[in-house]
This record gives C-alpha cells, sequence and structure tokens, in this order.
C-alpha cells in the first residue's frame, strides 16, 4: 500500500526549499568564488581569535601549556556544538549566517579587551577565558553547515566535492591567519587593536557575503535588521580600536597602581617600571628620586610578573651572586639573564673581576637598565663598566653556539650566575632542564661555580628541589640555601613569590625568618666538586653576612627525584 503524500502546512518551510538556487548580482561561477573567498576570511580571522585567548590568557595567568589546553579544547567542543545548533538556521542560511558572522565579530573583536578587564579590575580572568572559548567556539563551528548550504545555493554540487572545496578555503584562511597573528598583528598592533581589527575585518566579509550577493533572496525587513546589526558591531569595534589606549592606560593602573611610568611591549614580553628611584636599601645606588613616579620603591615588572623591587632586591642578588663568587677565582663571570644590571652591579663590588658577560633575550631590558634614571641609578650604571659586556640572545641557544665556535672552545668561566625567569613559565623550562645545565657545566672552569635561583622552597617545594636534582643528574655537587625575603603584594603571580616562612625548612631555618611575615628565596650552588657557604678574600660589605646564609642552608633529600628534560618537564606537574 502507497502511503499519501504528507499534507502542506501553512507557513512551514521544507527542506528543498533551503537548496533553491540563489539569485545573485553575478554568475555562478563567480558567486561560488566569492563564497570560497568568504570562507578563507572566516577561517583567518577564527584561529586569529584563538591565538589571542591563547597568548592573552599564557600572559595574564602563566603556563602556555594549560592555556592553549583549555583554549582549545573548550573552542573545539563548543565548535561541535554550534555545528548542530546551525542546523536549525539552515533553513534560512543568509540570515543565519549574517548573524553569526556580527556576533561573532563583536565577541571575538572584544574578547582582548573584555579578558583585559577581568585581569586588572577582578584579579582574575579564567571563567572569562572558559566563556569566551565557548561561545566563539559555538559561533566557528556554526559557520560551515551554513556556508555549506549557501555554497550549495549558488550552484548544486556532490556533498563530497562542496566539502573538499569549503574545508580547502577554511585551512589556508587557518594558515594565514596563524602566521598573520605574531608576525603582522601582534607586533603592529599589539592585543587589544589587533583583536578589535580582526572582527572588523570579519564583520566587513560576512555583511558583503549576505547583503551584497544573497541580499535579493532576503525580505526588506530581514536586510534592514542585518543592516542595523551590522553598523551597530562596526560602530563598537571602531569606539574600540578609538578607546584602546584609554582603556589599556586605566587598565594598566589598576594592576600596578597609578605610578606605572615605562610600559612597552617589547618583541619578547611587556615591560613596565612602576614607582620612582628610591629604596630602604640606599647604599648611595638608587637612593635618589627620578621623575614622575617617584614616591614609592621602583618595581620592575616583566610580563605582570614582579622581577626586580628596590625594597628588597639587594638581598637576593647578594644572595645569589655572593655564595657563588667564594670558594675560588672569580675573574671571567658569565650571567644568563639579569638584564636588569642589579645582579652585575654585585659582581662588580668584587675587586678581582676582570670581565662580566651577560647574556639576555631582551635588549630592550638592558637598554633601560643603561638609560633610565632610576634602573641605572638602582645598578649603579653596570652596564657603562668596561668591564662588561652584554649579549641579546637565548641562554640556551647562545650555550649551545659556544660549543661550536670553530671547533675552538671558549675559555671557561669562574662563576655563572643564573638570574633567569621562574621555571614555572612554561617558557623557562628549558632553561632549567638537563640539557641547559650540561650546556653550562661545560662552560665551567676546573674549580668554577655556578649558582641558580630555584624558586621559593616551600611554597613551590617540587620545582625547587626538582631544580636541585637536575643539577645533580649532570655531575654537579649541589648545596641548596635560602634567604629571608619580602613576599611581594602583586595580584598577577610575581615571578619571584616567595614562600610563606611560619617554620622552619632546616636546620636554623626559623633563626632566619623575620617576624613581620615574609617568607624565603631559595636557590642552589653547584660545582664539580661539593660547594661549601664561604666568604670571598675581597668579597665587599653585605646585607646577607655568612651566618644568615649558614642558617639558612637547607638539608638534601635523601633520594632525589627525576630530573627535569626537554621531553619531559616536571616544572609544571
Amino acid at each position: 500500500m502507497i502511503d499519501p503524500p504528507e499534507p502542506l502546512v501553512a507557513g512551514a518551510l521544507r527542506p528543498p526549499e533551503a537548496l533553491t538556487p540563489a539569485r545573485l548580482p553575478v554568475p555562478s561561477g563567480l558567486g561560488r568564488l566569492l563564497v570560497l573567498a568568504a570562507v578563507f576570511v572566516c577561517a583567518a580571522c577564527g584561529l586569529v581569535y584563538e591565538l589571542e585567548l591563547v597568548a592573552l590568557a599564557s600572559y595574564l595567568i602563566g603556563d602556555s601549556v594549560t592555556q592553549a589546553s583549555v583554549v582549545l579544547s573548550f573552542m573545539v567542543f563548543a565548535m561541535g556544538v554550534g555545528a548542530l545548533l546551525a542546523k536549525r538556521l539552515r533553513c534560512r542560511a543568509a540570515v543565519g549566517f549574517g548573524v553569526v558572522e556580527a556576533v561573532l565579530a563583536l565577541v571575538g573583536g572584544g574578547s582582548a579587551m573584555a579578558l583585559y578587564a577581568c585581569f586588572a579590575w577582578f584579579g582574575q580572568s579564567r571563567i572569562a577565558l572558559v566563556a569566551f572559548s565557548l561561545g566563539i567556539g559555538v559561533l566557528i563551528g556554526a559557520e560551515i553547515p551554513l556556508l555549506m548550504t549557501l555554497i550549495q545555493r549558488v550552484r548544486r554540487q556532490d556533498a563530497g566535492g562542496a566539502v573538499a572545496d569549503l574545508f580547502a578555503a577554511d585551512y589556508v584562511g587557518a594558515l594565514v591567519g596563524g602566521l598573520a597573528f605574531p608576525f603582522l598583528l601582534l607586533p603592529c598592533l599589539g592585543q587589544l587593536t589587533g583583536a578589535l581589527v580582526t572582527g572588523a575585518v570579519n564583520l566587513l566579509a560576512g555583511a558583503a557575503l549576505v547583503l551584497w550577493l544573497f541580499g535579493r533572496d532576503l525580505t526588506t525587513r530581514a536586510r534592514w535588521a542585518l543592516v542595523g546589526l551590522n553598523v551597530l558591531v562596526l560602530a563598537l569595534l571602531l569606539a574600540g580600536m578609538a578607546l584602546a589606549g584609554p582603556f589599556e592606560q586605566a587598565a594598566r593602573r589598576a594592576v600596578y597602581g597609578a605610578q606605572a611610568r615605562v610600559a612597552e611591549q617589547t618583541g619578547v614580553q611587556e615591560v613596565v617600571l612602576t614607582g620612582g628611584t628610591g629604596g630602604p636599601h640606599g647604599d648611595g645606588a638608587g637612593s635618589g628620586r627620578g621623575r614622575k613616579g617617584s614616591g614609592r620603591p621602583l618595581e620592575l615588572f616583566l610580563d605582570g610578573r614582579l622581577k626586580v623591587s628596590s625594597e628588597n632586591e639587594r638581598v637576593y642578588h647578594q644572595a645569589l651572586v655572593g655564595p657563588a663568587m667564594a670558594g675560588g677565582p672569580h675573574a671571567r663571570v658569565l650571567v644568563l639573564g639579569g638584564g636588569d644590571g642589579l645582579a652585575v652591579r654585585e659582581l662588580l663590588r668584587y675587586r678581582t673581576v676582570r670581565s662580566v658577560t651577560v647574556v639576555e633575550i631582551d635588549p630592550e631590558v638592558v637598554r633601560l637598565a643603561c638609560t633610565d634614571p632610576g634602573l641605572s641609578a638602582l645598578n649603579r650604571h653596570a652596564f657603562a663598566d668596561p668591564r662588561v659586556r652584554a649579549v641579546t640572545g637565548d641562554a640556551f641557544d647562545w650555550l649551545r653556539r659556544q660549543g661550536r665556535s670553530g671547533g675552538r672552545r671558549p675559555a671557561p668561566y669562574d662563576v655563572i650566575v643564573s638570574d633567569l625567569p621562574d621555571p614555572g613559565i612554561t617558557a623557562s623550562t628549558k632553561l632549567y632542564s638537563q640539557e641547559f645545565y650540561g650546556l653550562t657545566a661545560r662552560m665551567l672552569a676546573d674549580g668554577g661555580r655556578l649558582v641558580v635561583h630555584a624558586g621559593p622552597p616551600r611554597a613551590r617545594a617540587s620545582t625547587f628541589w626538582t631544580v636541585w636534582a637536575t643539577l645533580r643528574s649532570v655531575g654537579l655537587g649541589t648545596l641548596p640555601y635560602r634567604v629571608p625575603g619580602r613576599r611581594p603584594d602583586f595580584s598577577g603571580g610575581p615571578d619571584r613569590a616567595i614562600a610563606p616562612g611560619p617554620g622552619p625548612d632546616g636546620p636554623g631555618g626559623s633563626a632566619a625568618l623575620p617576624s613581620d611575615g615574609a617568607g624565603y628565596w631559595g636557590f642552589v650552588l653547584a660545582a664539580r666538586r661539593p660547594p661549601r657557604l664561604a666568604v670571598a678574600p675581597d668579597a665587599p660589605s653585605t646585607l646577607v653576612p655568612l651566618s644568615a646564609l649558614r642558617a639558612g642552608r637547607l638539608p638534601e633529600p635523601h633520594r632525589p627525584g627525576p630530573p627535569s628534560t626537554l621531553m619531559h618537564p616536571r616544572y609544571l606537574q
């Protein structure tokens, strides 16, 4: 028995109507090419949104591996949800695509500004990061089903061929967007304006496709509604571009306080100097007052993390340098990192130092250390000393090249000071790896010493003892120690966070702990023979006496944990 045909319901839209040929203002071949061009632009913009979320989250929160995993996981999941939701829009694919692109342009273009606002005024941006990853993912996922419907309305084609064409344009667009973000948008426009410009491009591409190419298929009401929505979104994006500068200044004041007087986005990181040139430990260096911002101690932030505070940096740098300078010659010194010049300042106080080589990845930090009145006064114009040579480069790559310099090994160093960013930051894990310390050990003289800032031994005990175990794994004897310091008050997650100190970490530890709630900096001294804490014969006066160093010596674990390697970094666990 043959079933009777289903009756038509008034106003219902049957699936075949979604595939009726579109009335285009151009031939179908050119129309198809224009749809693929829109796919290309939308894919490029979508990948820029994705990379911008990862980059900004890595800067604001830290640990780029975790942030990339969070963004990609939630976004890909949301793309699947968006593709399912788009099935309900296929009957009005042109209008649906126009609305999706307008909303995506606004959400994606404004995401960087919104994330930075959450970080600056609310102190955290993790919830906003997940929300934007989900929202952008849903909107990107809705694009392909709608574009598939539109391209079939231009000219019918077998499903396999249409999918191949769409994905080809999509992947090529992703390539262009992925390369444009780090090489064009980020260096030329920055995070905020770059995202807003991307949103504007996304909006214009979607509006041109829908309002012009498929405009004849739109009702008058739908056409004017889309025009109004696009004009509104474009106005908001342009207003965001115009206000990006004042907004960034206001957000920076909320994060760093009203006295941020230097703020630069270099090719490596964001560099911010706040406060003046004064500090409690004047000792002739940095005791003056600078220009605007001189009512408080000088602080240097790199990518939002406190690197230097003139209130306590002298204790840190003297504890870092002093033990390594004892126990043998120290005429030739290598500093890895330390572009602020403060470790160099302490080294130059030793009379027998003949040369100091500083390997710093960011030349702008060295330039500020030389030219900024506050910072140069604090480091006593260390880079102006003829014994000091600054080299721009990644410390790992520089050490690697030294072993390949025409088969001729460079002269070894008596002392190597590792004053690098915290190992908990993903980009820095290779600078605390077994391979890195192996390269460093090759540059040590027979009686040379290496000292490493290893983080707070209590708050991040796992990180501290992994640094220690990694140094031991390359055949070096080690001596872990700590000194009391002051915990910085900064919500962005300071690089040199200090463990709170209500209790000893080792023998005599409580005697060194101040009573004002301060904490500890942790270091590891290493050499080919077991090192010991001592004072060099030409040592200058110091704020960290030998008794304090010995009181802060930490007992070594009986069973070392596994070292951190390039292929198995353990600092992020």
